[in-house]
């Protein structure tokens, strides 16, 4: 992508800037919520029944929330989330707007008020695939999905006065700036780039959630969770992994800076629950923090947010493409 490919404005980079969280790579969901009560607290969480989603449902369920599951698969989403009290499964298929809007409207009904979304399904690195009209998948799943589901949720995020969205982003958005000309791919398709351009889309949904929805007391954050092995990578065949020195011959885990998947939860719980982001939001977190913001070129290993994906101008940008897109309610701000 070329500079011209993009809309580029003053970004918030100021706002990138560490907060002393008491926390790090190393912290586990158990520590992230230790000695909270979260009793009288509505969350939703996409992917709550397989890796990282399931630890995120199973850590707030133990501190007490309700926790709502929307799934494709809700037998399965069931059997997992079997014993955890206070879970309850909707079906859900990111790829389908119309089972995105049923699913909000059932959770609507569950639901007076909604005081966290926790937006942690996704698909990585996918064959080409096309849904709806013709979409590339992993932008369709990983975003378009999740924006008509907070679109459609929003009244009940309003209603509590003080709920925080949490959107999995990747450090996967290194990868590339949104692709406004080809967004879905339409002159050659790439797994990795259309990987990178949906977390990229994810971390700028948040910029611009959070601009409209701050006077209704709606806060949203995206985050890298870091790196894990989960479902995520299931797309991926054995070889694939061993030669990128993630994993060995017999699938143990070998790779530098992995996380477990309760690590992995973690910086997402600690976006939902810490004081320390109190009266802030738009932010990119990672490691149980306050991402800094580094410069193109970047290592996508190095950590930090790229400027592409927290620009309020491509946000807005983004935001009205995926309204036309989705035919999703618009949000006043």
């Amino acid at each position: 992508m070329t500079s011209s490919d993009t809309t580029r404005t003053a970004v918030p980079v100021a706002d990138q800037r560490l907060v002393g969280s008491p926390f790090s790579a190393a912290s586990t969901a158990r520590d992230v919520l230790a000695g909270l009560d979260l009793s009288g607290t509505n969350a939703v969480v996409t992917g709550g029944s397989s890796g990282l989603g399931l630890e995120t449902a199973r850590a707030l369920a133990a501190a007490g929330a309700r926790v709502v599951v929307p799934a494709r698969r809700p037998g399965i989403a069931r059997a997992a989330l079997a014993g955890v009290a206070g879970c309850e499964v909707v079906p859900m298929d990111l790829a389908d707007l119309g089972s995105v809007r049923a699913a909000a409207s059932r959770i609507a009904g569950l639901l007076p008020r909604i005081d966290l979304l926790m937006a942690v399904a996704g698909v990585m690195a996918t064959p080409e695939r096309r849904v709806g009209p013709g979409w590339e998948s992993q932008l369709a799943v990983n975003h378009f999905g999740h924006f008509a589901l907070a679109c459609a949720l929003y009244p009940r995020l309003a209603a509590a006065g003080g709920a925080r969205v949490v959107v999995n982003s990747s450090a996967g958005h290194a990868l590339t700036e949104f692709r406004w000309r080809d967004p879905h791919f339409g002159t050659g398709y790439d797994k990795w780039l259309a990987y990178g351009q949906a977390k990229t889309a994810n971390a700028l949904f948040a910029v611009h959630l959070d601009a409209l929805g701050r006077g209704d007391g709606v806060r949203a954050f995206a985050l890298h969770p870091g790196k894990i092995i989960t479902g995520l990578q299931r797309e991926m065949t054995l070889r694939e992994q061993i030669d990128r020195g993630w994993i060995d011959e017999q699938g143990t885990v070998i790779g530098a800076g992995f996380k477990t998947p309760s690590q992995g939860a973690a910086t997402g719980l600690w976006a939902a629950t810490s004081p320390l982001l109190a009266g802030h939001g738009g932010l990119y977190l990672e490691d149980c923090e306050v991402a800094v913001a580094v410069s193109p070129g970047t290592p996508m290993d190095d950590g930090g947010v790229h400027t592409h994906a927290i620009d309020p101008a491509a946000a807005a940008r983004l935001w009205e493409l995926s309204l036309a897109a989705t035919g999703a309610a618009p949000i006043p701000g």
